[in-house]
């Protein structure tokens, strides 16, 4: 895989709009093709026997019953609130009506 240029980084820079200085432009350069061959040696490794996974170790969830249990009332729940309106939470408005 051939080195990243320093136009190819002023480039990405350009695009995550990052204001970057000539030094910073050497330095990424450097840095990039280093994450760039580590990622290319992963690719290397990966065998086409070995299935892809996405945990190193097999996971089993655990399910519990759906027992109801007693909970807050409403009068309860809505004690501390800084400003209810019919039973419900009420908070600032965000967004305009026509959004």
């Amino acid at each position: 895989m051939a080195a990243i240029s320093r136009e190819e980084v002023a480039h990405l820079a350009r695009l995550s709009r990052l204001a970057v200085t000539e030094e910073e432009l050497d330095r990424f350069a450097g840095q990039l093709d280093v994450i760039l061959q580590s990622v290319a040696r992963v690719g290397e490794v990966a065998a086409e026997d070995i299935p892809p996974t996405s945990h190193s170790v097999p996971l089993t969830n655990v399910y519990r019953e759906d027992v109801p249990t007693p909970s807050l009332a409403q009068e309860a729940a809505l004690s501390g609130a800084p400003d209810a309106y019919e039973g419900r939470f009420r908070v600032p408005r965000i967004l305009d009506e026509e959004e």
